[in-house]
């Protein structure tokens, strides 16, 4: 430095002392300093003092000497203390010079510099939250300061700014915000510990209400919270639970919106290998849960985020507990959200849109401008898929379905979906259907086949939510169509008709067919049909979905759709089965269940006396389709009481190729006989006059056996059937009185026209017949073990 040079007022002594290398002799330069700056204070000279300062930041503090940067340093300390009260005027002059030798590469230095700005700012106190960014920038750098000289100093300043914010209530917030977000996603630990200790000072101010920007510096605590240290995530743990429980408090000045899709970001885990990922989500998802539950339907139009962060954690095991259980309850809150009002018609706004809108584009397709990046948002989660509101513009709240469907077919389609993850998603699917069916029926195309599939799924409780979901789709009043049904002036009934594109080929129900609908077939719609086909189609090509799930299937479907609505529709798309094996095959698993199900009382109860045409028309449909299994038709007349048409039957066995497969149907069959189902039959062999067919027909089925152990029950079973003589009664009018019932019980049977039945039975066999000789034709070695 240029000693010559002038440096008035300041005396030479003074300059000479604030360059030396020596802290005592510059302490002394200090004092003189001060000494000065007073003198020109009672003056009210305030050029002089400008001046003073002016040259000591330019010459001394901002010198490329580093003592005379020191000097400098404690120059400016001095001539803030000189001033008192009054350095307020002068401290955009007084700080500066000080914050640019925070960034001096010499430690001691930067240590001075601390020790000069905290005499400035304990002077000055409030005085200095003009300029509280500036200071808060510098601190915020010296926090991660490799020099533990230095960060001590820092700590000393820190906590002195602290005190005058706390005592203060001119803190400008506004204006300290966008610096506070931009400092919030450091790396550095310590500058963390720094910002996560600054906002818990400032939450706890009353007069300060951090709340209400909060979700500019939500996302920043979320990765604070992931943090290697303990100390800070436990800070920052504090801070989101007291931000919580002022949440809690006044709901009503939160914004939930804003905040929304950070948590959705932080409630799905991009690196499931860290243990700090893990709270970070635990803390999202118990937001998440109370963000429901106070906000409302506010949070509807977030739904589809919300879902795709919380089903995958329905599937999690017990290591995460806490958050398996935080988004059972955030599913279970956001599904109550869904009313029957979320289904009403949209705006007149959507209503007048453009037709080249409306016709160009369908609405279940999601604008990939409507999807955000979380990379802009959030470090580390780039991966990761969340949603903005498909109405951020509109004032009212509106479910966004389309992203809601969109979401829960993808987890229903991924195979590696989580089991409890799939429930929940069939779960939505009904409640959607429940509340908004009109909407959900735009959908329902897509989400068809994937329903399907599902069948196939390992769960019986995923198949049985699966089940539930179509059987609303095929019984659901807004499932109507054009195409689905027509009524019949004629007997007031709903004729089924095949929907368009069901099946290639498939013809209406019409004619003849259009008597035999049950009075139960009303309260489908045109998917129930298409239900049944593609249901049955799947049958044939995944037959062990079939051995092995088949007959729990169509039992809950009897449940929830009406057992005579499964069996005549399924009876009626048999009948048109091209595939002989597969048609035999079903409708043997069809008979085993109606006659054994406990589902299906009811039914059997309605076919064991064919007293009405509706029971008739019944009896019929299914006993055209049951021919493709002989054994399985005679079970069915059994069960009828149409004992003289299945001696006639069992007549018509000698003209059939009986197989191995064919006799262990039959030994099924006589088991049966001897179950609770046909216990009204073993009594009628009591009455041996009015029931002769009975015990033909048992004879019949007798002769078509080999001496195995079903023929040894059935045979034991006949020769307990008595002498007629014996059983009659004394009383003879009580006798006639059977004789009549009997009779009566027959006339009704006329509605029936048997003859037409055994021919339809001959066509089927023959059909049968040839397929087996066509299949021997071409392959003459391979056994001939065809079910019937």
């Amino acid at each position: 430095m240029n000693t010559e040079k002038d440096f008035s007022p300041l005396t030479p002594n003074i300059v000479r002392a604030l360059n030396d290398k020596l802290y005592e002799k510059r302490k002394v330069a200090a004092l003189e300093i001060e000494k000065l700056v007073r003198e020109f204070v009672a003056q009210n000279n305030s050029t002089q003092i400008r001046h003073v300062i002016q040259i000591l930041a330019s010459e001394f503090a901002l010198s490329q000497h580093p003592h005379s940067r020191k000097g400098g340093l404690i120059g400016l300390a001095a001539c803030s203390i000189a001033l008192g009260k009054d350095s307020g005027l002068y401290l955009k002059e007084l700080i500066e010079p000080v914050l640019t030798c925070f960034n001096d590469s010499d430690s001691r230095l930067r240590y001075y510099a601390c020790e000069a700005l905290y005499n400035i700012v304990k002077v000055a106190r409030g005085a200095v939250l003009p300029h509280f960014n500036l200071l808060f920038d510098g601190l915020s750098k010296l926090a991660a300061d490799p020099d533990p000289n230095v960060k001590s100093g820092s700590e000393l300043l820190d906590r002195l700014l602290k005190d005058i914010v706390t005592e203060s209530n001119k803190f400008d917030l506004v204006a300290f915000v966008p610096l506070l977000r931009e400092r919030i996603y450091s790396n550095n630990q310590y500058a963390r510990q720094f910002i996560i200790s600054w906002i818990h000072v400032l939450e706890s101010v009353p007069n300060i209400n951090l709340l209400d920007y909060l979700p500019e510096i939500l996302d920043g605590l979320f990765q604070i919270l992931g943090d290697n240290s303990k100390e800070i995530r436990r800070t920052c743990e504090v801070v989101l639970g007291e931000f919580l429980k002022e949440i809690k408090k006044t709901p009503s000045d939160v914004k939930f919106a804003e905040m929304a899709n950070i948590l959705v970001i932080h409630c799905q885990v991009a690196d499931e290998t860290k243990l700090t990922n893990d709270l970070i989500q635990l803390t999202a998802m118990t937001w998440m849960r109370e963000f429901i539950q106070l906000a409302g339907r506010a949070v509807l139009p977030y739904s589809s985020g919300i879902l795709t962060a919380v089903l995958p954690c329905l599937s999690y095991d017990d290591r995460k507990k806490n958050t398996k259980e935080a988004a059972s309850a955030c599913n279970h809150s956001l599904m109550k959200l869904v009313t029957p009002e979320d289904d009403e018609e949209e705006e007149k706004s959507e209503s007048t849109e453009s037709p080249t809108k409306k016709d160009g584009q369908p609405k279940t397709e999601v604008d990939s401008n409507d999807m955000l990046n979380a990379s802009q948002e959030s470090v580390g989660f780039s991966n990761i898929s969340f949603f903005t509101p498909a109405s951020a513009d509109r004032p009212q709240v509106t479910l966004d379905l389309d992203g809601i469907v969109q979401v829960l077919g993808r987890h229903l389609h991924d195979s590696y979906t989580g089991m409890m993850t799939r429930i929940a998603v069939l779960k939505w699917l009904y409640h959607l259907y429940i509340k908004t069916p009109r909407k959900m029926f735009r959908h329902t195309d897509s989400l068809f086949p994937m329903l399907l599939k599902t069948l196939s799924d390992e769960s019986d409780e995923v198949i049985l939510k699966d089940l539930e979901v179509l059987a609303e789709i095929a019984s659901s009043p807004a499932g109507q169509s054009d195409q689905g049904g027509s009524r019949d002036s004629a007997d007031n009934k709903l004729v089924l008709k095949v929907p368009e594109g069901a099946k290639p080929g498939q013809q209406p129900i019409t004619g003849s067919k259009a008597a035999d609908s049950s009075p139960s077939t009303p309260s489908m719609n045109s998917y129930f049909y298409k239900f049944m086909i593609n249901l049955l189609k799947r049958f044939s090509l995944e037959r062990k979905l079939l051995e092995n799930r088949g007959d729990f299937i169509i039992r809950q479907l009897c449940l929830l759709l009406h057992a005579e609505n499964i069996f005549h529709s399924m009876a009626d798309i048999l009948l048109k089965e091209e595939d002989l094996k597969f048609a035999s095959t079903m409708v043997q698993t069809l008979n085993t269940i109606l006659l054994t199900s406990a589902e299906l009382f009811q039914l059997r109860n309605q076919l064991k006396d064919l007293h009405t045409q509706e029971s008739c028309a019944l009896f019929c449909c299914l006993y055209r389709s049951w021919c493709h299994n002989p054994v399985a038709t005679v079970s069915l007349c059994f069960l009828t009481q149409n004992y003289k048409h299945a001696y006639d039957l069992i007549q018509k066995f000698g003209d059939l190729e009986v197989t191995v497969d064919f006799l262990m149907e039959v030994d099924k069959l006589v088991q049966l006989i001897e179950s609770p189902i046909f216990t009204y039959l073993r009594l009628q062999l009591l009455d041996v006059e009015n029931n002769p067919y009975l015990i033909k027909a048992l004879y019949g089925l007798l002769m078509l056996l080999p001496q195995s152990q079903a023929f040894q029950l059935l045979s034991h079973r006949l020769r307990c059937v008595p002498n007629p003589e014996l059983m009659r009664t004394v009383d003879e009018s009580k006798y006639m009185d059977s004789k009549q019932q009997v009779a009566s019980k027959r006339a009704s049977h006329t509605q029936v026209d048997y003859n037409e039945l055994l021919q339809h039975f001959d066509r089927v066999q023959s059909k049968h017949l040839e397929v087996r000789h066509q299949r021997s034709g071409r392959a003459s070695d391979h056994p001939d073990r065809k079910l019937m």
